[in-house]
């Protein structure tokens, strides 16, 4: 079906309800009502995302936004309603109401087991929601994950999920279904994060304290989202305990964390504020060694948010993170960090209309400087700059019938790096790459429609633009990419400018009440891209635009999935299969450079990439055992015509293997267990398979691109959690939090480097460099 037949088949979906029910009722009612409100957690006031509400004895139902916002309209006759969340008692509510009404609802936290608190067979159950290819996890679930030197860290959560692998070692960049980490985008309370890392990776920015939910679309991403070909990975901060003043934080090897919540005035206001800081640093003047008394060695994160509801109509959200990395000492200084801002404000136009409308900022920026008394002492400094505006609509038509439409902007400023010379000793001359100036808009519209009791279609468009600005100079290059003009423009100036439809369609039939089949097709396009050569990451990386000389990468994948609820529903099984097709591919060609390089688009090599794959995951909740296992086959391929001689090679995160398994068991109300176990197949590399002489050197003879592998990855992590009892007369409670990394000490590579043996120069030995073994650490938490 070519992309014109598509479009009009959507144009026809949208039209087709809306002349179908105008002027009508629904068969066998004469009126209908709208009931809409908030559901909220009894405990603490904060707003409830995903939770099901239902018409017992019907089909009709519906779920929250990701504001705890619902609409459902039901026959004007007396009915029950249930309100239903995992983790939650649920409620049902018998009404009577003659007229559109307004029902906000707060559910009470339930710790008893999944059977007593999850409703099956009901509308806004994950088995029967058109979304595929979506893990959400909640932050009780990732604090239970054994954790590196007991940070709990959601990035590692996902690292574990089917369809999803670490980058490297202890590092917090992830790859989906193959695709690079730049292909992903990370958004906190709709902000942008680009380098989601404290300590080059080991760490994510994320405070598990300041954190609600993560969800992650793995590529069927909704219309009202773009700009990346993988993923997106959704996160919420919490808004804050409208009921009381509480606190809560933790002592560990390597950061402690503090975070102080409750309303300000009354329930209509609430705070949350989080912050965390490393300290190894502290205790450097307490070292023998004098080269390191001085040195410095932390990192830091603040996250604010303020929430007030002026009304029923009218909620206003504000929110904020702070972060940054610093390592100095006498020789060099290296920092960088992270800034994102981010207002929001909800309106109710009507019962059935919801609306939200965005004002955002986000700052990324890193700096590198040597010592002042070298000669050739410099400061360089790169930053990336986002300022974007998004209003997004929700049109609840009916029960069978949900419109999402909506139009945002981004303005990106960046800058690829300046290095000025440092001190008066210093040689080294001003040097800059110029400011790059771009504008991303998009606008969607989207619907999920209901056709009887078992067919659900979900289908939209995304219909991005993308502008290169002035002030600017665009090189032309040869066939051989070498430069031959260039042509300047003036500061204001739009030029260059690309567009492109994005159609997404998804579908879900519901076999009976027990399991269901989905298919899913998206088209993703992606305008800005990050340059690097090597998984590890790093914070130098730098973000270049689509351009004259650089076509937008895009990305067409496809899936098919089967979902079913086992054991009388305390289980779930998923299978999924997917195929993805990327046209204009990215790689760089052999030894390219990367930094401060004003023909940086000279380097790149264009082509295809494909990959595609199957995944399996089980997951289940007993009283006392949770957790689940995920295995994922899968290929990664690149085939771009002036690398490897034209013929395909795997991608730097084609894993063919993948399986985890993360179990935890309660031994008592106050004692639990935990462990996780990772395999996956080596990563690709590049190896020395020959040599030969040249002018009396000896040089190396490399294999094809990525021909060969590293060693296949696996570990063992364990923890323990032992609580205070509880006592009624005490808000104090605390808990000790014992882990071990890596249990059985695998000495899994990081890097490895072919180094010519300096006594017999034709011999070449490889030298494995691996980051961790055995790694015990305790933490101390406590809440009041």
């Amino acid at each position: 079906m070519n992309l014109n037949k598509l479009l009009f088949l959507i144009g026809f979906f949208i039209l087709s309800p809306v002349f179908q029910t105008k002027g009508q009722a629904p068969s066998g009612t004469s009126k209908r009502i709208t009931i809409s409100g908030y559901i909220k957690d009894q405990s603490n006031g904060e707003a409830i995302i995903g939770a099901s509400i239902y018409l017992k004895g019907s089909h009709t139902g519906t779920t929250t936004n990701s504001y705890g916002f619902y609409s459902l309209t039901v026959p004007m006759i007396s009915a029950t309603i249930g309100f239903s969340c995992i983790g939650y008692e649920t409620r049902e509510i018998k009404t009577t109401y003659r007229r559109d009404n307004i029902l906000d609802i707060e559910l009470n936290p339930n710790s008893s087991e999944l059977s007593e608190i999850v409703v099956t067979a009901k509308p806004g159950n994950d088995l029967n929601k058109a979304q595929m290819s979506t893990q959400t996890l909640q932050m009780s679930e990732i604090k239970k994950i054994p954790a590196l030197l007991g940070e709990v860290d959601l990035l590692k959560a996902i690292q574990m999920l089917p369809g999803v692998e670490s980058t490297s070692e202890g590092s917090s960049g992830f790859s989906v279904r193959g695709g690079g980490p730049d292909q992903n985008l990370i958004l906190l309370d709709e902000a942008t994060v680009y380098n989601a890392s404290h300590l080059l990776g080991f760490f994510s920015i994320f405070n598990s304290d300041a954190i609600k939910d993560v969800t992650l679309y793995k590529g069927d991403i909704p219309a009202n989202q773009g700009g990346r070909l993988s993923s997106l990975l959704d996160i919420h901060m919490r808004e804050g305990n409208t009921k009381k003043f509480s606190g809560s934080g933790g002592i560990g090897i390597i950061s402690s964390r503090l975070t102080l919540e409750g309303p300000i005035a009354n329930e209509n206001t609430s705070f949350i504020l989080s912050g965390r800081r490393s300290y190894i640093d502290l205790f450097f003047p307490l070292s023998s060694d004098h080269n390191i008394k001085n040195d410095a060695l932390y990192f830091y994160d603040l996250n604010l948010k303020v929430n007030h509801r002026f009304n029923d109509n009218n909620h206003l959200f504000i929110s904020g993170y702070l972060g940054k990395d610093q390592f100095s000492n006498k020789n060099s200084d290296f920092g960088f960090g992270n800034k994102t801002f981010t207002v929001r404000w909800n309106h109710l136009f009507s019962k059935n209309v919801f609306a939200n409308f965005s004002l955002i900022q986000s700052h990324y920026n890193y700096s590198l400087g040597s010592s002042e008394q070298e000669a050739n002492g410099y400061n360089w400094n790169s930053s990336m700059n986002d300022l974007s505006f998004k209003s997004d609509f929700s049109h609840f038509i009916s029960p069978s019938l949900t419109f999402r439409y909506g139009i945002q902007g981004t303005f990106h400023q960046i800058a690829p790096g300046a290095a000025t010379g440092k001190g008066s000793a210093s040689s080294f001359s001003q040097f800059y790459i110029p400011k790059e100036y771009n504008t991303e808009s998009a606008a969607y519209l989207s619907a999920e429609q209901q056709f009887g009791d078992q067919f659900l279609l979900k289908y939209g468009l995304r219909y991005s633009l993308f502008q290169n600005i002035g002030k600017a100079t665009v090189y032309h290059y040869d066939s051989q990419h070498n430069m031959t003009d260039s042509v300047s423009y003036a500061s204001g100036t739009i030029y260059h400018s690309t567009a492109a439809p994005e159609p997404r369609i998804g579908m879900v039939y519901t076999l009976n009440p027990t399991s269901s089949v989905k298919a899913s097709y998206s088209r993703t396009v992606q305008y800005i891209q990050l340059a690097q050569n090597s998984t590890s990451g790093n914070p130098l990386d730098i973000w270049f635009p689509a351009s004259p000389n650089v076509k937008p990468q895009k990305a067409d994948q496809y899936a098919l999935g089967y979902f079913r609820e086992l054991a009388s529903h305390k289980a779930n099984l998923s299978i999924e299969v997917y195929y993805k097709n990327m046209q204009n591919a990215i790689d760089f060609k052999d030894y390219a450079t990367l930094l401060l390089n004003k023909q940086l688009e000279g380097e790149l090599r264009f082509g295809k990439a494909y990959s595609y794959g199957s995944e399996f995951q089980f997951r289940f909740e007993e009283k006392k055992l949770s957790g689940w296992i995920a295995y994922t086959w899968s290929r990664s391929w690149k085939k771009i015509g002036e690398i490897n001689d034209g013929k395909r090679y795997p991608s730097s995160y084609d894993r063919p293997n993948n399986i985890s398994i993360i179990l935890s068991y309660n031994l008592s109300k106050r004692v639990d267990i935990s462990s996780n176990w990772i395999y996956t197949t080596g990563a690709p590399i590049t190896v020395p398979v020959g040599r030969y002489q040249y002018m009396n050197n000896v040089l190396a003879l490399y294999s094809g691109r990525n021909a060969s592998r590293m060693p296949d990855y696996h570990r063992l992590d364990l923890s323990l959690n032992l609580k205070s009892k509880k006592n009624p007369n005490r808000k104090w409670s605390s808990e000790w939090n014992f882990s071990i990394y890596n249990v059985y000490g695998r000495k899994n590579a990081w890097a490895i480097d072919f180094i010519q043996d300096k006594d017999d120069p034709t011999k070449t030995y490889a030298e494995k460099t691996y980051l961790f073994t055995f790694i015990p650490a305790i933490t101390y938490n406590f809440k009041f």
